[in-house]
């Protein structure tokens, strides 16, 4: 049976996942891994976490895939038996540094998608040097990913939901360059989201330069243009948007990957692990997405076993399109990414309303307190680290016994609330954007 795997990049995240139904949970160590930005986790956090999972059969994955110095991998393995001890299920590393002092350590080995793992010499090499599972590039396509699992000597994982990467298996010099935060050791500022505009200075232009574009005629420009330009001015093509003005778009940002569409081909490709992307996004995201693609899962599952045709639920696609995302897209998969992204273009979005401030467990009733007006039937999400993320359609809502339906900021109001929540537990409201 295939594995899904979610990610977490803190508490509350965590606990979205382990609800939704992934089958495992991957984290960031701080300081080494491709999320440094989120909240991530330290060591003394791990036995508790593998704990948690180990109880209910569930794995935890532990990224440790940056780029590695001689320093930073003797920082590592100083600690990789504290690791061990509390039986984390495998470390994903991008180093093959990393891979033998986790092997020595007896740590089962991931290979990160960093590593860009493209065809099955390079997965034999792997399978010699102990390594367990790789999780393949993102820019294979179908057929080469059902060529190489069929043959491959280890697990094979990939990618089937989350944000994609202009750089080759998010291998991308762009944001050091800019701004000295590398991306390959996890500190990415994503400059590639980012509006863009190409210009040029014609006063840099020397003789050579001005008698060569004098005769190119495809940019607009004649010989006139370029010498009154040499004065001084500056071209500029804004990359944000089309010549005829038709659409706007982000030129360097790709539409984040979705393969929610086609999980009967996903597990007919026969690879062992299908992976969300988003460590460094919202606990209600990864609620949704792992809960999504654990609905698609067990369906498709349950129609082979019925002998039943599988269908596809148009639902689970509105749904992924309520949180974070930047339009969808299927990637490589079909050989190439078709469209490029805008920013975040969810279909709605969280207004912080309130937070919790007391729950009644008989009765599986929230007491509310208000920040801002909230109605009967209106969506509220209710988020936590213990909780984690609960989506709910506000059914009935009462004040001092009377049921009421809409309620004034500044009040607190009883909702019933089928799950627990807890004490300061963050309360927002979802609103359609468009």
């Amino acid at each position: 049976m295939v594995e899904l795997l979610a990610p977490a990049g803190n508490l509350s995240s965590f606990n979205s996942a382990l609800k939704n139904g992934a089958n495992s949970i991957y984290i960031g160590l701080s300081g080494s891994n491709m999320r440094d930005n989120a909240s991530n986790f330290n060591v003394e956090d791990l036995k508790s976490l593998t704990n948690v999972l180990h109880e209910q059969s569930k794995k935890l994955y532990l990224c440790t895939n940056t780029i590695m110095k001689d320093d930073n991998i003797k920082e590592i393995e100083t600690i990789l038996p504290e690791i061990n001890s509390y039986e984390v299920d495998a470390l994903i590393v991008s180093d093959l540094g990393m891979v033998d002092i986790c092997v020595e350590n007896g740590l089962n080995v991931h290979i990160s998608v960093q590593s860009n793992v493209t065809n099955l010499r390079t997965l034999k090499i792997l399978k010699r040097l102990g390594v367990s599972r790789t999780i393949l590039s993102r820019e294979l396509s179908f057929d080469e990913i059902e060529k190489i699992a069929k043959y491959s000597p280890i697990e094979t994982e990939v990618f089937v939901h989350g944000a994609m990467c202009m750089g080759i298996s998010g291998r991308c010099f762009l944001s050091y360059g800019l701004y000295g935060e590398s991306a390959n050791c996890g500190k990415c500022l994503q400059p590639c989201r980012k509006e863009w505009k190409l210009s040029r200075d014609y006063k840099s232009l020397d003789e050579e330069d001005i008698k060569k574009n004098s005769k190119e005629n495809n940019n607009g420009h004649n010989k006139r243009d370029i010498e009154e330009n040499d004065k001084g001015d500056i071209e500029e093509i804004i990359l944000t948007k089309s010549y005829d003005k038709t659409y706007k778009t982000n030129f360097l940002s790709a539409k984040d990957l979705t393969m929610i569409e086609y999980i009967p081909e996903l597990i007919k490709s026969g690879v062992e692990g299908f992976k969300i992307e988003g460590r460094g996004r919202s606990p209600d995201y990864v609620a949704t997405a792992t809960r999504i693609f654990r609905e698609a899962i067990d369906q498709y599952n349950l129609s082979q076993k019925k002998n039943e045709k599988y269908e596809f639920n148009p639902k689970w696609l509105s749904e992924l399109k309520k949180v974070f995302h930047r339009g969808f897209d299927t990637g490589f998969y079909f050989s190439q990414p078709y469209k490029i992204s805008k920013d975040n273009v969810a279909t709605h979005k969280k207004k912080d309303i309130g937070k919790v401030v007391n729950y009644y467990n008989k009765i599986k009733v929230g007491e509310i307190q208000l920040w801002d007006e909230l109605s009967i039937y209106d969506e509220i999400i209710i988020q936590g680290n213990t909780t984690g993320s609960i989506n709910q359609i506000v059914e009935s809502m009462e004040i001092n016994g009377k049921a009421i339906e809409k309620v004034e900021k500044g009040k607190n109001v009883a909702i019933a609330i089928k799950d627990k929540v807890r004490k300061n537990d963050h309360v927002y409201k979802l609103i359609r954007t468009f």
